[in-house]
């Protein structure tokens, strides 16, 4: 135990963000985990958390439970598009990544649900305009006509009239 803490601490820092440690890159095939993750994952992972936080920040998710921010999207997205062997490319979207394509097939992704869809302005003028029109409905007035209404589809086979309707419209397709 002693070993371990008897190291000066300028061994357990890693290098600045995005830069490789001095020195020449060892062969990535026979070096330690240590130095691969120093010289090969480190210079690019890094920045890219970097730049994760502050999408994150802008997409304020430090202040809400709930935001449509995904941040493995992000740094899905952000990776393949720094890639090196990529420099010459055009930015790519993260649904239009090959493996991400691939990858969707086999495991399709559940809708997002419209709550993370909607802003707060238009969430309130969803729940208003719901609660004024539940207000009117249960106006009896307005009972009375939706009554009224439904015996008259009853009386008339409504049901039966557009079920043809669509059926003849099918058939001419």
């Amino acid at each position: 135990m002693e070993q371990l803490f008897s190291a000066p601490a300028a061994q357990y820092l890693l290098p600045a963000l995005g830069e490789a440690p001095p020195g020449e890159p060892p062969d990535p095939k026979k070096c330690s985990p240590r130095e691969y993750l120093e010289f090969y994952i480190f210079p690019v992972l890094l920045p890219g958390l970097a730049a994760l936080l502050h999408e994150a920040e802008k997409e304020k998710c430090f202040e809400g439970k709930r935001n449509k921010f995904i941040p493995s999207d992000f740094l899905t997205e952000w990776l393949y598009n720094k890639n090196p062997k990529r420099k010459d490319e055009s930015f790519t979207e993260l649904f239009s990544i090959p493996f991400v394509k691939d990858w969707l097939k086999d495991h399709p992704r559940p809708p997002v649900p419209p709550s993370l869809l909607l802003s707060e302005e238009e969430a309130s003028i969803l729940i208003q305009s719901f609660w004024r029109g539940y207000r009117v409905r249960c106006d009896s007035e307005i009972q009375e006509l939706r009554q009224w209404q439904k015996k008259l589809r009853e009386e008339r086979y409504i049901h039966e009239v557009v079920k043809k309707f669509w059926a003849k419209q099918e058939a001419k397709s």
